[in-house]
């Protein structure tokens, strides 16, 4: 028999004890790396593979106007979830489930059958009604669930849609703001976790994990509620009187670029935005269509003649006969015969092109190309919304006599409006080009406390000081004494130019009898508190010029929007010169104290309405005062 000597037992036992130190190493190692690196992830997996989880969306954050009233809000509307391996009879769930979504019976079967954690059944059972969140509870249906949701409502319905844009099924935006500022305003889901066996059956001994969602923060904007009020007010009376082809309202702040209000014609409704055509949602005109601006375009010429003082308003003198040769092409006036010997302020009142024709030769192609680019044309504004057009302008080096002629009046160039607009609001607020804007501050949806606020932001100054409040002057003439004297407003200094722009065809050619007309005003005049612009396209049965159909628009639009801004009325404004048919307004008198008998000595084109009864008027409405149209009615409160 073979003897082992001791020294070999001892290396043998020491080799295995070795080995097995290091196998033992190994697994404590990995059972140490399992534990500390691994432990997270494989819990997760565990948990995932042992949870099921029904998720409940967050409250997506309000819009706001300057006040805090809601522009866009939410209402519950909860939605039904299914966990399949949890129903009990699929046939008996799918048939009392459908008749209450009124889906179809098949559909719902095959969503509830399905190999999944949860299902949904799609669009019918998303965002469900009260009524039928009732009869499902009634139901008490194994394996269904009612998760906390809500949908999208919007108080104003139809006003400022474009604007607002709308959302989705799930609450995901898809146009306007909404859609611009969906991941501020969305905020993050939550959920329910419940613990399942292999076969999803519910383990009732282990308790539910609930994370809850994170609702999304308020958006409160620029947006006047009451000035997009009367937009939208004067907007369908402009639909309804001229059954244009569209239609288009724009206020700004001048001061900041804050967007008061905006809207567009034809309009849709937020909510049931699948039943309008695309369309008329996708096209937010204001910021979205392009065309010749026509004679409001004359703002920028004036503003750069007058800035680099190539013209006098007052001394410098144009004699119109009714056109301008330019290169052979004869550029005619409006008028026909022309407007004869004017000085440059008549010449803008009387909105006569051969003189901003004039203007333009003045200033010579690279000049006023230059300031048509310093104030912001040929390119996007920056304004917070999807879809904002660049406008199309000529080549300066591709420019020449007669682009520069046409261009000097508003012919020839393609610009947006909101383009017009935030031009014309930096030549009359000192010369500043601001960015548009419409979100103004970020709230917290819990404590409502300011999380951000948006300044208002300068891009340059364009023209000085001085150069906009003469410009200001000459445009205030033009309201009192030239084409804009239907914006004229009793009691506000309000200053302004029309403006009548031809449309082009599909052809490239001028249409016949199918104009945009527009106007842009602006007040008080001295210091702007409100820019406006009203622009309709192709209105029918009357005179198509910016004078007579959009005029009158900006003036009711401004005579309405001052006096809730909180603007006062005032009396030191240029006198409007009257022309036939138009008549004078009449001063109304103090009538308080009066007897009835001495009304005779007063009343002389007013008519009176009589309230109490008694020998002396205690109080009269309109106020002393006040100016309103002949024939109109005054109403006398009497008492002893």
């Amino acid at each position: 028999m073979k003897r082992v000597s001791t020294i070999t037992v001892k290396k043998r036992i020491v080799t295995v004890f070795l080995f097995s130190l290091f196998i033992l190493l190994i697994i404590i190692f990995r059972l140490a790396y399992v534990q500390f690196v691994m432990g997270d992830k494989l819990f997760e997996e565990a948990n995932e593979l042992w949870t099921r989880d029904i998720q409940f969306a967050p409250e997506r954050g309000k819009i706001l106007d300057m006040t805090g009233t809601p522009l866009a809000e939410n209402v519950t509307a909860p939605s039904v979830t299914i966990v399949p391996r949890q129903v009990t009879d699929a046939e008996t769930t799918a048939k009392e489930l459908a008749a209450v979504l009124e889906a179809p019976v098949d559909k719902v079967y095959e969503t509830i059958t399905k190999p999944a954690s949860s299902v949904t059944i799609r669009p019918e059972g998303i965002k469900i009604s009260d009524e039928k969140e009732r009869a499902i509870r009634t139901l008490n249906l194994p394996g269904v669930y009612l998760a906390k949701d809500s949908k999208r409502h919007y108080p104003y319905e139809t006003s400022l849609s474009h604007v607002l844009g709308f959302t989705g099924i799930d609450n995901q935006g898809l146009m306007g703001l909404e859609q611009y500022y969906d991941e501020k305003l969305k905020g993050s889901v939550g959920s329910l976790s419940f613990f399942s066996d292999a076969r999803g059956n519910r383990l009732d001994t282990l308790a539910d994990v609930y994370t809850p969602p994170m609702d999304g923060m308020h958006l409160k904007t620029t947006i006047h509620s009451q000035v997009q009020a009367i937009l939208e007010r004067e907007m369908d009376l402009a639909a309804l009187k001229y059954n244009p082809d569209g239609a288009m309202a724009i206020a700004v702040n001048p001061k900041t670029g804050g967007i008061l209000g905006m809207t567009t014609r034809p309009n849709f409704h937020p909510e049931y935005y699948q039943e309008a055509d695309a369309e008329v949602f996708d096209r937010n005109l204001p910021i979205w269509s392009t065309y010749e601006p026509g004679s409001t375009f004359k703002i920028i010429t004036l503003a750069a003649a007058l800035e680099e003082k190539v013209i006098d308003l007052h001394d410098g003198h144009f004699h119109d006969d009714g056109d301008i040769n330019v290169s052979g092409t004869h550029i005619r006036c409006w008028k026909r015969g022309g407007h004869g010997h004017q000085s440059y302020l008549e010449v803008v009142q009387n909105s006569c092109n051969p003189g901003f024709v004039n203007l333009g030769q003045l200033l010579g192609t690279e000049k006023l190309f230059s300031y048509i680019d310093s104030f912001g044309f040929g390119k996007k504004t920056g304004i917070d919304l999807e879809g904002e057009g660049n406008g199309i302008l000529f080549n300066p080096e591709n420019v020449g006599p007669i682009e520069l002629a046409t261009t000097a009046f508003g012919q020839g160039v393609s610009v947006t409006p909101i383009q017009q607009v935030m031009a014309v609001a930096a030549a009359v607020n000192g010369g500043f080009l601001y960015e548009p804007y419409i979100a103004s501050e970020w709230l917290d949806p819990v404590t409502e406390e300011v999380v951000e606020r948006i300044e208002p932001t300068i891009k340059h100054q364009v023209i000085a000081e001085e150069t906009s409040e003469e410009l200001r002057y000459a445009l205030e003439s033009v309201v009192a004494q030239g084409t804009g004297r239907p914006a004229y407003v009793e009691g506000y200094r309000v200053g302004g130019k029309t403006g009548t722009a031809q449309k082009v065809g599909p052809d490239g050619r001028y249409m016949q009898n199918n104009y945009i007309v527009s106007f842009i005003g602006f007040a008080p005049a001295d210091d702007p508190e409100i820019v406006v612009y009203v622009a309709v396209d192709n209105p029918k049965n009357t005179v198509q010029f910016g004078g007579v159909v959009a005029a009158p628009i900006v003036g009711k639009i401004i005579g309405d929007s001052l006096p809730v801004m909180g603007v006062e009325k005032r009396s030191d404004g240029l006198e409007k010169e009257y022309q036939w048919p138009e008549e004078p307004l009449v001063e109304v008198p103090d009538l308080i104290g009066l007897k009835p008998e001495e009304l005779s000595e007063y009343m002389l084109n007013l008519s009176v309405d009589v309230s109490g009864s008694g020998g002396e008027i205690i109080d009269q409405a309109p106020r002393p005062g006040e100016k309103v149209e002949q024939g109109a009615k005054i109403r006398i409160f009497l008492s002893e």
